[in-house]
């Protein structure tokens, strides 16, 4: 099997795609700054199939070392989410931005021949039409640094260097939630679930705006996917990654959560986060086949189970933030 190199692979959603690559016989070479430690890779690292080079993707010699003898990257490193990107802006700049054109362009200079780009459903921003629904096509509104940064690299990739050897695909992925050997307790599905399970309670702002979710297995297969299909069906696309029944509010979420927890739950009138949309996520169903495997309700027994089971001494441990 080729080298594939799979930035920021130590991630929530990083090191459970370095399991299914491994899992399907690739050779991985993953690139992290540990910032989050490196626990999540504690169990490959003696893998056969397996690298990792601590570095920084930042730091152009770390990435000269990374792509040696890579023939795909899959660019998940970056700062992830609005609060991060807005807390750490200047870190967000040079990671998002000037690190990831520096990851593309020495990935020509080295014949790399596929980069799939980790963006977000957060280019949307907030729809114009909220009885409808958005998609590939449809205008990017971001409300955010994070947005901002994503679909400026989009737009390098797809369109900017529409004409290099190097099939890129972008993929937008939905809202995250679901178990990862990188725990996070701060997206929404896993946060509200651990809240009632352990408190019986949850304040939610913002219910009623619109929001596409998706498990992180599926995000990571809808990645392989990509990786395995035609040149032709995925040069210089972009895909959302989810279903279009996924789509949620935050009280839909609260009510699933509510049919296996009892707790109160406090709603309160905000309207701090402008985000507001609802994906249609036909194109990669119909063009790659693609369908999701888990639903929101499967990624609520599955956070209850571990919250339950306290194999998790302290879920409210700063290490299951980005933050």
């Amino acid at each position: 099997m080729k080298k594939i190199l799979v930035t920021g692979g130590a991630g929530y959603i990083g090191s459970v795609l370095v399991r299914q690559l491994l899992s399907k016989g690739y050779n991985v070479r993953v690139i992290d700054s540990l910032k989050w430690g490196g626990e999540s890779l504690h169990d490959v690292i003696n893998n056969k199939n397996f690298e990792f080079f601590k570095g920084d993707i930042r730091n152009s010699k770390d990435i000269k070392v990374a792509l040696d003898g890579v023939k795909s990257v899959i660019h998940l490193a970056a700062i992830v989410g609005d609060p991060a990107c807005s807390k750490f802006s200047d870190e967000a700049k040079e990671t998002n931005w000037n690190a990831s054109v520096n990851l593309f362009e020495q990935s020509e200079k080295v014949g790399v021949e596929r980069f799939i780009f980790a963006s977000t459903c957060s280019n949307y921003g907030k729809m114009k039409d909220s009885n409808s629904y958005v998609k590939e096509d449809s205008e990017l509104n971001p409300v955010s640094l994070y947005a901002e940064l994503k679909v400026k690299f989009e737009d390098y990739l797809l369109n900017e260097q529409n004409n290099s050897k190097i099939c890129s695909t972008a993929l937008r992925f939905s809202t995250v939630y679901g178990f990862s050997p990188r725990m996070r307790f701060d997206l929404t599905v896993n946060e509200f679930t651990r809240n009632m399970v352990i408190e019986n309670f949850q304040e939610i702002w913002g219910e009623q705006f619109w929001r596409p979710y998706a498990h992180v297995d599926d995000l990571c297969r809808a990645s392989i996917l990509v990786l395995e299909s035609h040149k032709d069906k995925v040069k210089s696309q972009v895909f959302g990654v989810g279903d279009t029944k996924e789509n949620y509010q935050k009280g839909m979420i609260i009510r699933e959560i509510n049919k296996l927890v009892n707790g109160k739950v406090k709603y309160v009138a905000k309207d701090e986060d402008p985000r507001d949309y609802r994906v249609d996520f036909s194109k990669i169903k119909s063009q790659l086949g693609f369908s999701i495997s888990k639903t929101v309700p499967d990624g609520i027994k599955e956070i209850k189970k571990i919250v339950e089971s306290e194999i998790i001494s302290d879920c409210y441990s700063s290490k299951f933030k980005n933050i």
